[in-house]
């Protein structure tokens, strides 16, 4: 199942503005935070330099600057999520999708490599690795994609079967050609698949809750208006 969507709705499940669950993502780990902590103090240094080289003309400049610079571990994550939303924001339509799980099985990722020296004092790369699991989904008119994402617990309970729903985006205006997917929510365990939460959630399960009672309100119809039929009309 595919079903169009407004412009205005697909602005408002993927906003301009980094949600908190976007923002939370892209505050990564401690080693993100150090590395934009570490950013902050370099611009501010390089300011003061400017600053010492430049006197007191450019004192005003150099103060606002080194605010937001100093800054940037905060607001930083803001900025990243919101590009990441400008790249989806582009396609000029999209669609709500609703398929099947058709397999799910797990892999290992690369997500960093360590150096060591070993005990002959040679030195070794260590790979770490990271479990992901990898759902893939389709739908009766033969479309197959396949997500992958960080391993979580809740994912357990998905099992091929199940019914998938995610936003499909296209630059054609019958979503003939899909170019972009979003996250996959699973109703049937309440559980989201997502390298990235691209979706804004409460307004997506609220979307998808007003298509299945339109859907069963329009199943209801047409089977009052098949038992009002007579025989002859057959």
């Amino acid at each position: 199942m595919l079903i169009p969507l407004t412009r205005e709705t697909f602005q408002e499940l993927i906003p301009a503005v980094a949600t908190g669950a976007q923002y939370k993502y892209f505050w990564g780990k401690p080693p993100d935070f150090l590395r934009r902590m570490l950013i902050s103090a370099v611009i501010v240094v390089l300011l003061l330099v400017l600053y010492n080289f430049a006197g007191s003309d450019v004192g005003p400049l150099v103060l606002i600057t080194g605010l937001i610079a100093g800054l940037y571990w905060l607001w930083g994550p803001i900025l990243w999520a919101s590009l990441r939303n400008a790249e989806c924001r582009k396609y000029k339509y999209c669609g709500f999708w609703q398929g099947r799980v058709l397999d799910i099985y797990i892999t290992d990722e690369v997500t960093s490599q360590e150096e060591t020296v070993n005990q002959k004092g040679q030195l070794v790369i260590v790979d770490n690795l990271e479990p992901r699991i990898n759902l893939e989904v389709g739908d009766k008119t033969g479309f197959t994609t396949t997500l992958k994402a960080p391993l979580q617990k809740n994912h357990q309970g998905i099992a091929p079967g199940q019914a998938a729903l995610m936003l499909i985006m296209s630059n054609q205006e019958d979503l003939g050609r899909i170019a972009k997917v979003s996250d996959i929510y699973i109703p049937s365990r309440e559980v989201w698949v997502s390298d990235y939460p691209y979706l804004r959630k409460d307004v997506f399960i609220e979307m998808s809750e007003q298509i299945k009672k339109g859907r069963k309100k329009d199943r209801d119809r047409d089977n009052r208006s098949t038992k009002r039929r007579s025989p002859a009309d057959y």
